[in-house]
Parts: structure tokens; C-alpha cells; sequence
């Protein structure tokens, strides 16, 4: 009885030791095929990529690109030295892929000239990016609109009833008050470290802002304590959200995963709603014949000059377009300055 249990015992093991060793040898041999078939894939992948820029006559592009990321490996900080040495080696005239995005380096005057002197309207549109999608009200303000009937309006209006000589000439007063203001505020200090990078900004917004609403929200004399702070903290967020959509606008999935999109959402309520505060106060204050600030300045803001063209033109100037060229003038053109 012993002996036959022994010998069953025996059977199983050998066969359960079988069944082993053929399961491992299956999965070394699916793993040997997956390698060899990722392997043929990444290798057909760059091939086809570099043979297909060759066909179509496209610039040069730097080998390999990389599946997902494409060159997205050879780019590091800074990012003038990593594009200076890709055209050191490639030629002044390079094609990146970077994520899901084509990008042209151009570092030589000639072909720039090319650019924007013969292809001009080819390259005037900017690329639709998730900020221009969410905070450029889908592609729609003047920053983001590509080039058409549209962006020549939104220019118009900017440049005849915001932007004129005249109108430039006669706010002087607020850059020369501001300018004081921080010089001012440079020797009342005069013992401490100042940053002068974010005293230069902060100068610019108050600029900016007094020209738009007629009020200051950085240093002293600010608008109201909570308005200020609101403004202040929508600027804030407004660059850090900037700086977290740039990685989604080449590899989306980023944007999704880390919730950018959704972030950029609620910061254009954000932002759309505070000047729609101010559109509102200044059409309150004008319905009662009174001018923001009136007893303190003989001058119109931006935003009188456009509610008073409204008058004639509602449908032309709508609280959207005024809304536009206020975002326009304040928080994206600083952006570019900061």
C-alpha cells in the first residue's frame, strides 16, 4: 500500500514538474516573439518616419524620432542652448517633432525673411493650443483668432480706439505717475534686496490697469483691499497654468491625467468674471452720468471708450469683445513680458 502511494506521489511530481518547465518554456518563447515584434515595429516606425520627410522634401529633421515623444528626448534647459546646438548640427533650417507637434526651427536671417516676407500668412496663425482653447474663449480673441475677417476686426478696433497715438499720448500721465510710484517705493526700501524683475511687472500691470478700469491692484494706493487680491491671484494662476498646458499641448494625455484642462476651465469663470465686474461698474457708474474716478482723472478708460461704442453698435461691441481686449491688454500681454 506504502509503495503505490509512493509511486502516485512520483507520478504527480513528475507531472506537475512537466507542466512547469512547459508553461515557462511557453512564456520564454511569447516574450522572445513580443520583443522581436516591438523590436520590428520601433525599427519599421523610424524608418518610415525618415523615409517619408525624405519623399516629401521636408527640412531636415534630427535621427531618430522617437514614437510618443519624437524629439521631445534631445530638448532640455536651457532651451535656447538645446535648439542652437540641434541647428549647429542639422542646418539653420530644422524640423522637430516634439510629442504630437511639428515644430520649425529657424535660426538663419534668410530663411526668417523667407518666412515672414513670402509665407507670411502661412505662418501668421498661432497653433491651437488648450490655453487658446480655454482662456482665448476657443480660438476667438484677438491673441488666439487666426489670421481672417475676424482678427482684422479685433486689430481694428485695438489699434483705432485703444492703441491710437492720441490715446497714448493723452494716459502719459498714468506711466510717468507709476514710474514714480516705484521709485518712490525704491528709496522708501532702499536697506532691503528688491526684486526688480517682479517690481518691473508689477508696474506694467498697474499701467496696464489703470488704462483699462482706472484702477491700480500692486503697491500702494491699490483698488479695493479683496478686489486686488482677486486680481492678484488670478494673475498668479494664470502662469501656472500656463506653464502646466505646455506640456499637455505636446503630449495630451499629460493635459488629461493631471487635470490641466479642467484647471484652465475654471480659471476662465474665474477670470471672465471679474471683468464682467468691472464691465458692469463702469456701465452702472455711466448710466448715472458719473465716470469712474472722475474728481481724479480727465481722461476715458478703455473700457468707457468701448461702452460708449456700444451704444451705437451693440451688436458690434458686445461685452465678449470688450471682455477680449481687456484680457488682451492686461494679463496675456504681460505674460509675454514676465
Amino acid at each position: 500500500m506504502c509503495s503505490i502511494s509512493a509511486l502516485f506521489a512520483t507520478l504527480t511530481s513528475i507531472t506537475i514538474s512537466g507542466l512547469d518547465r512547459a508553461s515557462l518554456f511557453l512564456y520564454k518563447q511569447q516574450t522572445t516573439m513580443f520583443l522581436q515584434f516591438l523590436l520590428l515595429y520601433l525599427v519599421l516606425y523610424v524608418l518610415t518616419k525618415h523615409f517619408r520627410n525624405k519623399i516629401q522634401n521636408l527640412p531636415p529633421s534630427p535621427f531618430p524620432a522617437l514614437p510618443i515623444i519624437g524629439h521631445l528626448h534631445l530638448i532640455k534647459k536651457p532651451l535656447h542652448r538645446s535648439l542652437s546646438k540641434i541647428s549647429n548640427r542639422h542646418g539653420p533650417v530644422v524640423l522637430l517633432q516634439l510629442g504630437s507637434r511639428r515644430v520649425l526651427v529657424v535660426s538663419s536671417p534668410s530663411a526668417a525673411e523667407e518666412c515672414f516676407t513670402k509665407n507670411d500668412i502661412v505662418f501668421a496663425n498661432r497653433p491651437h493650443l488648450l490655453a487658446g482653447k480655454h482662456l482665448g474663449r476657443n480660438y476667438t480673441t484677438l491673441s488666439w483668432a487666426p489670421h481672417g475677417d475676424l482678427w482684422r476686426n479685433l486689430r481694428k478696433i485695438s489699434s483705432l480706439e485703444i492703441l491710437s497715438s492720441n490715446r497714448l499720448q493723452l494716459l502719459s500721465s498714468i506711466r510717468t505717475e507709476e514710474v514714480k510710484f516705484l521709485i518712490r517705493r525704491l528709496f522708501k526700501n532702499n536697506d532691503e534686496i528688491i526684486d526688480l524683475k517682479s517690481s518691473f511687472f508689477e508696474l506694467m500691470l498697474n499701467v496696464m490697469m489703470r488704462m483699462i478700469a482706472g484702477k491700480r491692484y500692486y503697491g500702494e494706493n491699490e483698488a479695493e483691499v479683496e478686489e486686488g487680491r482677486r486680481f492678484r491671484e488670478i494673475v498668479t494662476e494664470t502662469f501656472q497654468v500656463s506653464g502646466a498646458s505646455a506640456v499637455g499641448d505636446f503630449l495630451h494625455v499629460l493635459a488629461v491625467i493631471g487635470g490641466t484642462e479642467k484647471r484652465l476651465m475654471k480659471l476662465q469663470e474665474k477670470r471672465d468674471g471679474f471683468l464682467q465686474e468691472l464691465v458692469d461698474e463702469h456701465r452702472r457708474r455711466m448710466g448715472n452720468n458719473k465716470s469712474c474716478f472722475s474728481n481724479e482723472r480727465n481722461y476715458k478708460t478703455m473700457i468707457e471708450v468701448l461702452l460708449t461704442l456700444q451704444e451705437s453698435e451693440p451688436e458690434y461691441y458686445k461685452d465678449e469683445t470688450i471682455k477680449d481686449l481687456m484680457v488682451v491688454r492686461s494679463l496675456s500681454s504681460n505674460s509675454d513680458k514676465r
